[in-house]
C-alpha cells in the first residue's frame, strides 16, 4: 500500500473505490476530486490480470442462458483480501472504521456488497453502482442487528444491458429485509455512470458523514 501525499495523510476519513471487470484503479479515481475534501480517496486494483491494464476481482463467464457464471473461489479470496486491506488502512493511517466508505462499479460493486454485508463492523457504508448481489455470498451476510449502522447507497441504469435493472430490484428487496438504511436511485442510462448519479452519491456521502 503506497503512501498518499503528506497532506492527505492528515485526513481521518476514507473512500475506497473498486473498479469493474476489465478496468483498473485509474477508472474511478478520475472522480476523486468530487468527493468531500475531508476524505482520503483510495482506488484499488483487482488481483486478477485479464490483459495489459485490465483486471478483475474474479473470473466471469456467461452461460448459454446469458447468466453470469463466477469463479467462487476467486470471489471469496478477493472478499477476504479487501477486508484485510481495510484493516491495514485503519492500522497504518489511524482512520477509524466508522469513517470508511467502500464502493464500486459493476464487479467492484459486487465486491462492495460482499465485503460490506459480511464485515459491516469495518465500514460506515457502501455504495453500489450498476451491480448485483451474489447469491453465493448470502449465507455469509450478517444479521439485521449487526447491519444496523451500515449505510447503503444503490444506483442503477434503467437501460443497463450488462447487468439489467432486475438485479438492482432483487438486491433492494433482499436488503430491505435486513436493514432500513438503504438509499436507492435509478437513472435513464446504460451500464455506465452519470453526472446526476455522482452528484447523488456525493450528497449521500455528505449526509452520512455529517
Amino acid at each position: 500500500m503506497p503512501d498518499p501525499p503528506e497532506y492527505k495523510l492528515r485526513r481521518k476519513k476514507a473512500v475506497i473505490l473498486l473498479h469493474g471487470v476489465g478496468s483498473n484503479e485509474e477508472d474511478l479515481f478520475r472522480f476523486a476530486n468530487r468527493f468531500p475534501e475531508e476524505f482520503m480517496v483510495i482506488s484499488v486494483r483487482a488481483p486478477h490480470t485479464i490483459s495489459t491494464g485490465r483486471y478483475a476481482w474474479f473470473e466471469l463467464n456467461y452461460s448459454t442462458a446469458g447468466k453470469p457464471i463466477i469463479n467462487p473461489e476467486q470471489a471469496e479470496k478477493s472478499r477476504l483480501q479487501i477486508n484485510t486491506f481495510i484493516n491495514e488502512l485503519t492500522a497504518r493511517y489511524g482512520i477509524e472504521k466508522n469513517n470508511i466508505f467502500l464502493g464500486g462499479f459493476s464487479q467492484g460493486g459486487i465486491m462492495s456488497y460482499s465485503v460490506g454485508l459480511t464485515f459491516p463492523q469495518n465500514l460506515a457504508g457502501i455504495f453500489i453502482l450498476s451491480s448485483r448481489l451474489l447469491p453465493e455470498v448470502k449465507p455469509l451476510i450478517r444479521p439485521r442487528e449487526e447491519l444496523k449502522d451500515l449505510e447503503i447507497f444503490v444506483a442503477h441504469g434503467r437501460s443497463d444491458q450488462v447487468l439489467p435493472l432486475n438485479y438492482a430490484h432483487e438486491a433492494l428487496a433482499y436488503l430491505q429485509t435486513l436493514t432500513d438504511n438503504v438509499t436507492y436511485h435509478e437513472y435513464d442510462m446504460i451500464h455506465t455512470t452519470s453526472e446526476q448519479e455522482l452528484a447523488d452519491l456525493v450528497n449521500w456521502l455528505e449526509e452520512k458523514n455529517a
